[in-house]
């Protein structure tokens, strides 16, 4: 049975995904803190309205940090959409002597990451927008709870332009709910990312897939 309470939420969707998908959220900047745990590490963050899942850890990053192994100690690491930064945060507490790029598009997202890490000591962690990457930089992590809700042609895009930027014997990881086709973008990432990467699922929970995209060549 659907309640108005379930009604609303589903009107409301929207209105958020279009807030934390833009570069400058429309909602307002309400500002809060909350305590974290990732991956064992405890973290004290602030939180806001506009960016996604603006209030908590959601289910899939929470997948995502439980079931990803260790991210490589040194490097380049790369969080695609990074939101407030649980998942770089993550990648920062686990290898201090990496260097941890946060990338989103939504500037609110990106100065509370920037604001999180530096509250947690995390001076490796570098909230950035794709055009302050340098274009010649090769990553050995990405982990990924990938805006599945921009649209198919975004998202492929999106992932084309970031994977083949792992470095040879790299790894991505990433997190997809299953009933929003995580399982079609297994095969479709093995034929558009070619024989230089090998594609498969690493983990299921909770009604997600961890997919593993590793350049072997």
């Amino acid at each position: 049975m659907t309640t108005n309470q379930d009604r609303r939420g589903q009107q409301d969707e929207p209105k958020r995904a279009e807030q934390y998908f833009a570069a400058h959220p429309s909602s307002p900047d309400r500002r809060r803190t909350m305590h974290v745990r990732l991956r064992g590490h405890e973290a004290d963050v602030e939180v806001s309205n506009g960016v996604f899942s603006g209030n908590r850890v959601d289910l899939g990053t929470s997948v995502l940090l439980r079931h990803a192994p260790d991210p490589s100690t040194q490097g380049e690491l790369l969080d695609l959409g990074c939101g407030w930064g649980p998942i770089a945060l993550a990648m920062g507490f686990a290898s201090p002597q990496a260097r941890v790029w946060a990338l989103d598009t939504n500037e609110r997202a990106l100065e509370l990451t920037q604001s999180n890490a530096r509250t947690n000591g995390l001076g490796g962690v570098k909230a950035v927008t794709a055009d302050q990457i340098p274009d010649d930089l090769r990553f050995d992590t990405i982990w990924s709870n990938p805006p599945i809700r921009v649209g198919k042609q975004v998202l492929h895009d999106l992932l084309l332009t970031w994977l083949p930027r792992l470095r040879t014997g790299g790894s991505a990881y990433l997190v997809v709910q299953r009933n929003l086709g995580a399982d079609s973008l297994l095969p479709w990432l093995a034929e558009h990312l070619g024989d230089a990467f090998a594609i498969g699922k690493y983990a299921s929970s909770k009604g997600y897939r961890v997919i593993e995209v590793r350049r072997t060549a």
